[in-house]
């Protein structure tokens, strides 16, 4: 019996059902070591035939599955992955065809959908946000010039879609551009200037994603100057939307290649950002942002990584505080794991590149689920390690890699 291959079956199939290593050593009584070691397919004695029969119950698979079931590839290029697929078609669907949902009901779901993001659980996204969007932008047909609150939401409902979006990077570019615009066309819609910042953000960010990384920054920028005041005015809720211009602007000028005068303007927009924090004063998710000083200081890492300064970025990592990253929601945290990933490679850091990773696709894993970018790092990690260890092979396995 190949070990190993069931080890990837089990852990492919753990991962689209959602569960982490701790969850599923809970279903099968056991500890996330013991969970590592099957996957790796390090266990002597296991899998044993009653161990098997087990975890297809916990899977909620036949235990064929878990014998003889190939592991899928990874997606096709410039095909995105199904949970996206199902959001971007029902963005042309004419929403007079579906029965209006009440505004309380909508706003129970975005706050669902939310949550689910930056829980990494993006395969619930996928199924939740179709119906979210359409029952938005319905109540939003119904509200006409009036109703500030409704169209207020529905911004907030198409920023998160094109948040999504952006996580497939080309596949999901277009739409996600399309998807930015109408936020930023509701937000105007309701005049709310927390509403407007936050889907400017997103219209930057798919200005970035679409190679336009110079615009971005000056729409970003110019975003933050121009609400300034009314956003300074308003509280967490603005103050984290002024931040998190500031700090779109950094990352969309780290895109750029690198010369001095770049790497000081984008430096100079994560700073303006930590200004901002010092004046929020906490770490705090206001409008699910969760904007404030550690924040500030995972975007100054990211900043100096995407610049291929890894040294640098991993001394700007040292002075974090451990147990204010951890207080981040997942999305967060794991990003800033891919991102130590990056750093820790450009330095040659590869068991330490191989430990962020392993370690993030276990807190979040999905994002390792038809990400281009994640993919691609898992991919140069791989290739940089002499002998992959058995995680890291089964990460690459589960990423559709060959290790």
């Amino acid at each position: 019996m190949n070990t190993e291959r069931i080890g990837r079956r089990i852990a492919y199939w753990r991962e689209q059902r959602g569960f982490t290593q701790e969850d599923f050593g809970r279903l099968m009584g056991q500890s996330r070591r013991w969970v590592q070691d099957l996957e790796g397919g390090q266990r002597q004695q296991d899998p044993r035939l009653s161990v098997l029969v087990r975890a297809a119950e916990a899977l909620r698979v036949p235990l064929e599955r878990l014998l003889t079931d190939t592991t899928p590839a990874a997606p096709a290029p410039g095909r995105p992955p199904v949970e996206a697929a199902a959001v971007i078609d029902v963005l042309y669907r004419d929403p007079a065809e579906d029965p209006p949902l009440p505004l309380d009901a909508l706003r129970r779901r975005l706050t669902y959908c939310c949550e689910a993001f930056q829980a990494c659980h993006y395969g619930a996204l996928g199924r939740d946000l179709p119906d979210l969007i359409v029952g938005a932008s319905q109540a939003a047909a119904a509200a006409g010039t009036e109703g500030r609150e409704v169209h207020v939401l529905n911004s907030r409902v198409l920023q998160l879609t094109a948040s999504f979006l952006h996580k497939y990077g080309q596949p999901t570019a277009a739409p996600a551009a399309v998807v930015a615009d109408r936020a930023l066309a509701a937000a105007e819609r309701a005049g709310d200037p927390v509403a407007i910042g936050a889907a400017s953000r997103r219209v930057a960010k798919s200005l970035s994603n679409q190679s336009q990384p110079a615009a971005a920054v000056e729409f970003a920028i110019g975003s933050a100057r121009r609400l300034h005041n009314d956003l300074t005015a308003a509280g967490p809720l603005g103050l984290s939307t002024l931040g998190m211009l500031y700090l779109s602007a950094a990352i969309s000028a780290s895109s750029m290649g690198r010369t001095p005068d770049r790497v000081r303007d984008a430096v100079e927009h994560v700073n303006q950002a930590d200004e901002v924090a010092d004046q929020q004063g906490a770490d705090l998710n206001a409008d699910w942002t969760n904007f404030g000083p550690t924040n500030v200081s995972l975007h100054r890492v990211d900043v100096l990584a995407r610049f291929e300064d890894g040294w640098s970025a991993l001394e700007a990592a040292e002075g974090m505080d451990g147990a204010a990253v951890q207080g981040l929601k997942a999305e967060r945290q794991a990003g800033h794991l891919i991102t130590m990933a990056r750093a820790q490679l450009l330095t040659r850091k590869k068991e330490a590149a191989a430990k962020s990773l392993v370690e993030a696709a276990r807190l979040a894993p999905e994002e390792f689920k038809g990400r281009p970018a994640t993919v691609n790092l898992v991919k140069d990690v791989v290739g940089a390690t002499a002998k992959p260890g058995g995680e890291l092979r089964a990460l690459a396995t589960r990423c559709g890699l060959q290790a």
